[in-house]
């Protein structure tokens, strides 16, 4: 376990016409990238930083700012995995309590100045001062410790609600956290009341300093309106309800701070403390929030430098060329376009497909610049970068061209085989294949080195994975570049095998096979969506086949059987239903559709099953998948199959992706009889 980065808390002295001010900058001794973090280290220097403060015993304000681009990350999520029992945890949180309890004691003004990231603790160091003043540029404020299986446990469900209400107090910690883990800006947060002063990055620190001399002066005063408390018993009832439909009752930690904020009224800020105590005792061991933990620093850090990948330079990408225009070619070109500004050209087969297309990447463009993505007056700029064509010949200069047409593979090598003849030897290409086998792909080619998978998730701007597939002749260079245009492109890269369906698609498939046999062996489509669903997977299963779509389903599903027969199949039902050009089991009412439950056969006597064993089923099936993933070498880590259900399936923190956990549920040793994660 890596050891605690402290940071240190640093002050100085500034002698102002309202006496002396204590400048505290809180800074880890590394730039932007390693965000200041606390831990006991933290904990440790910001006593002796007040120790000293409070030692001059003249001092009239203080103000506490962070290192460039980062007032504070909060806790070091590094040590939980350290954390077995609530004695340890209970430790963690008096710590935290007790430091922040002595800023909140102090007898003279106090200004956070966020200048930067602050997050969980960060933020709760910041309510620990009496004042906020922010820089308009900072984008990252919040809670994520719900989404991680925690609470703000060092003040944040006490302060934030005397601060703000309950209301405002629920949509940060709440709504937010569990909405994907959404983040308010600077503005929002002053309009929230969260902060009390926005100043320009620039003019931060001098501006904050003035702010506290001025409110020693008494020439500035903040005024704060009463928390509104009306409403309370309904706001509760509305979070409780939105948290159920997120979590499922899998992870106690939203519920837990939706309670201590209902108490917040009432209780005194050491009552709260104590509240925040005792969850954070029996949150921080809990499996939720080791996996939490786990995944977070999966995420943070492993995912930012993809396993697997050669030494060396990646080759020049320059221009860009599509060949499909149909939705997914067109939100590639408009990815292309807003994150590497290059030329793009776009191909398709008829005219009518690339006007529409065209219209497609347009309307987004401008969509993307009313919503403030993209200045308003670069649009025009990057439109023209845009080539619509129907030749190849007009692709002659790309370094780099991706297939985005029909899910068939002579479809495929047709087209890579046509373009081939009119690129560069060192132009790359990528196909966006979703389960057929790259290596075959690029089996006539005169030069199948250069072919690699570049597998996106739909959609292609929201969906952060990008699984990245080495064929059988992939060269290094190839595969180099690939790696280097992903990450440009903002996508977290996984280095996966030419295998079937590679990873997210292969451990759905299985998911969906076995889900769809529950449903034929006689069980009710909405009983085993709203067993499955209480997982905590992102959608119930038969609302993801409708977003994927029957017929793709069955497609993967198609080569997955062929390629492994004793574990996959396609139902005659899911055939039906494809048939029927159903676009699922569900009508637009919300209810099996009574066409769908007509022709849809089921076992006779029908083999009912519990929810519980529903659960079951599905989950050792996965862990059965999962393993034979591993030990056919499609990724190298189980870390890498967590990457990918989280980027690519939205699996949430708090399960650890996949492989965590089947880890504390007991289903990785029902499978092989041993952990994904034997360390644990």
């Amino acid at each position: 376990m890596p050891e605690e980065l402290v940071t240190h808390f640093k002050e100085t002295y500034y002698d102002s016409p309202a006496g002396k001010v204590a400048l505290v900058t809180m800074d880890n001794g590394e730039d932007y990238r390693k965000p200041n973090t606390f831990g006991f280290g933290a904990m440790q220097s910001l006593n002796e930083c007040l120790d000293r403060i409070q030692a001059q015993g003249d001092v009239k304000a203080m103000v506490l700012t962070g290192k460039p681009f980062i007032f504070a990350a909060g806790a070091d999520l590094t040590q939980v995995p350290q954390v077995k029992t609530k004695e340890q945890a209970m430790e963690i949180a008096r710590a935290g309590h007790a430091a922040f309890k002595r800023i909140i004691d102090l007898p003279f003004v106090t200004v956070a100045a966020v200048n930067g990231v602050a997050l969980g603790g960060g933020l709760e160091i910041a309510l620990a001062c009496k004042y906020r003043t922010v820089a308009s540029s900072v984008e990252h404020i919040g809670f994520p410790e719900c989404f991680l299986g925690l609470i703000p446990g060092w003040g944040g469900t006490t302060m934030l609600p005397k601060l703000v209400g309950p209301e405002k107090a629920l949509q940060v910690i709440i709504y937010n956290a569990l909405n994907n883990n959404r983040m308010i800006k600077a503005k929002e947060a002053l309009d929230m009341g969260i902060m009390d002063r926005m100043f320009e990055p620039v003019d931060l620190l001098d501006k904050s300093i003035q702010f506290a001399v001025d409110l020693v002066l008494g020439k500035e005063k903040v005024e704060r309106p009463e928390p509104d408390w009306s409403n309370l018993d309904s706001l509760l009832e509305q979070a409780r309800a939105f948290a159920d439909s997120k979590v499922h009752g899998n992870s106690r930690a939203p519920y837990m701070a939706i309670d201590i904020i209902a108490k917040a009224k009432d209780n005194t800020i050491d009552e709260g403390f104590a509240l925040e105590d005792e969850a954070l005792g029996e949150l921080i061991p809990s499996p939720q929030m080791q996996a939490g933990a786990y995944a977070f620093d999966l995420t943070q850090r492993r995912a930012r430098k993809p396993v697997g990948v050669p030494e060396g330079q990646p080759l020049p990408v320059r221009k860009v060329g599509i060949l499909g225009a149909g939705l997914m070619g067109s939100q590639l070109a408009v990815l292309f376009l807003r994150r590497m500004q290059i030329p793009v050209v776009i191909k398709d087969i008829k005219q009518e497909f690339v006007d529409r297309g065209m219209n497609y990447i347009q309307q987004e463009i401008n969509r993307q610049a009313e919503k403030g993505r993209i200045d308003k007056n670069r649009v025009p700029w990057l439109l023209s970068l845009v080539e619509p064509t129907l030749e190849y010949k007009d692709m002659a200069e790309c370094d780099f061209v991706i297939e985005a047409v029909l899910e068939e593979m002579p479809v495929k090598k047709q087209v890579f085989g046509e373009i081939e003849e009119y690129i560069a030897e060192t132009a790359i290409l990528a196909t966006n294949t979703s389960s057929l086998s790259v290596t075959e792909m690029a089996s006539d080619l005169k030069h199948p080195e250069r072919v690699v998978g570049f597998h996106f998730f739909n959609p292609v701007a929201a969906m952060p994975l990008l699984e990245i597939i080495k064929a059988e002749k992939t060269n290094d260079p190839t595969l180099i570049t690939a790696f280097d245009v992903g990450k440009k492109l903002g996508k977290r890269c996984v280095l996966c095998k030419d295998a079937p369906a590679f990873v997210v698609n292969r451990l759905l498939i299985r998911s969906m096979v076995e889900t769809i046999k529950l449903v034929d062996e006689g069980n009710d489509f909405k009983e085993v969506d709203e067993a499955l669903w209480a997982l905590g997977t992102p959608m119930p299963p038969f609302a993801l086949l409708a977003l994927v779509g029957p017929a793709i389903a069955m497609h993967a599903t198609e080569t997955l059987a062929a390629a492994f027969p004793d574990r996959y199949f396609v139902s005659d039902n899911l055939r039906e239903l494809v048939a029927r050009k159903k676009p699922g089991v569900y009508g637009p009412d919300g209810e099996v559709d009574p066409e769908v439950r007509e022709f849809w056969k089921q076992a006779d006597p029908p083999k009912k099953a519990t929810p519980q064993e529903m659960r079951d089923r599905v989950s050792l099936a996965l862990a059965d998948e999962a393993w034979h993933m591993l030990e056919d070498g499609v990724v190298g880590a189980p870390q890498e199959i967590d990457i990918c259900m989280i980027f690519g399936a939205g699996y949430p923190f708090y399960m650890g992706g996949l492989t965590k956990y089947l880890d504390y549920a007991g289903y990785s040793e029902k499978a092989r009889g041993k952990k994904f994660h034997p360390e644990d």
